[in-house]
């Protein structure tokens, strides 16, 4: 036997994907390179580890325990790269966190001179919707997640970051007439743009529209908050958005808010951990650094917001 770490981590990849083509964009290789070190490592048995039917990958059940083993391996070599490092007196170790889309324009900015300041730290940052975002969270998956609407049945501790303003946006050239403010029975008329179903901003939406006794017209869906922002570009509808989003859209003028009496609603962008979560030493040292920066980080790259 003579296969390499490297071999058994396209393994691995190649098993979480399901398939070559995916396994090869995660890990930032062609899909032959990926091929060729599959094969490699099949060579080496005698007992096939994946098999194709129809176009679509399987892998075998002596696959799966070799997946499982090669996890091990693999967690063995990065702990003892981690404590080489930990003796060096460097700060080593994996920064797990899940971040709620529109979250994506935030949680770089925290994590910024945190790396900066400790290189060999690994991070693992997975940015999806609210639901994913929590369940990663309950699975006890990551250290951390950032949402701006809080879970309802977990048990958390969170640490407030800033402020996440929604409001109502459109085309720049949209025919809507538009008064100073708003009435709310504007949204008897106008075509609205939603996220899907498990996303924050959708919730926030929802509440508003529940407590303020509105039905809106629902033109179609969209999974992401960029979809969102290019179709409202478009002139496609109408949409409820974070301000965060939309800062060099409003400087150029691609995009216009509407206002609205109740607009904008406010909750907090806030990282959330669970409240019996042992901390490894690196998640507590990100928080530590979280709470005696957040305030300059704030000014430095969020303070434009109060303009709105």
């Amino acid at each position: 036997m003579n296969y390499t770490f490297h071999q058994l981590k396209v393994f691995m990849a190649v098993v979480e994907k399901r398939s070559v083509t995916k396994a090869s964009e995660e890990l930032n290789m062609t899909q032959p390179a990926v091929s060729i070190q599959l094969k490699n490592l099949q060579d080496q048995f005698e007992i096939p580890l994946t098999e194709v039917i129809g176009r679509k990958l399987y892998v075998t059940e002596f696959g799966h325990e070799l997946y499982s083993i090669a996890d091990k391996i693999l967690q063995e070599v990065a702990a003892i790269n981690y404590r080489t490092q930990s003796f060096k007196g460097m700060l080593s170790g994996k920064l797990k966190i899940s971040v709620a889309s529109t979250g994506k324009y935030v949680m770089p900015y925290y994590l910024r001179a945190f790396l900066k300041s400790n290189p060999t730290i690994d991070l693992m940052m997975d940015v999806t919707n609210k639901a994913k975002v929590i369940a990663s969270l309950e699975n006890n998956e990551v250290d951390f997640s950032l949402v701006s609407v809080l879970p309802d049945k977990l048990d958390v501790v969170q640490e407030i970051l800033i402020p996440n303003k929604l409001y109502l946006t459109a085309a720049p050239d949209h025919e809507f007439k538009v008064t100073r403010k708003m009435d709310k029975s504007l949204f008897d008329e106008i075509p609205l743009i939603y996220r899907e179903e498990g996303s924050g901003t959708r919730v926030t939406m929802q509440r508003y529209f529940q407590k303020s006794h509105i039905v809106p017209k629902v033109r179609f869906e969209l999974t992401s908050s960029e979809a969102v922002k290019q179709a409202v570009m478009a002139g496609l509808g109408f949409s409820i958005q974070s301000l965060l989003s939309l800062k060099n859209e409003l400087r150029q003028g691609e995009i216009k808010i509407i206002p609205v009496k109740g607009l904008p609603l406010t909750e907090h962008w806030r990282l959330i951990w669970l409240k019996q979560k042992k901390m490894s030493v690196v998640a507590a040292a990100f928080l530590e650094h979280i709470r005696l920066h957040k305030q300059g980080i704030y000014n430095q790259y969020f303070s434009w917001i109060s303009q709105y």
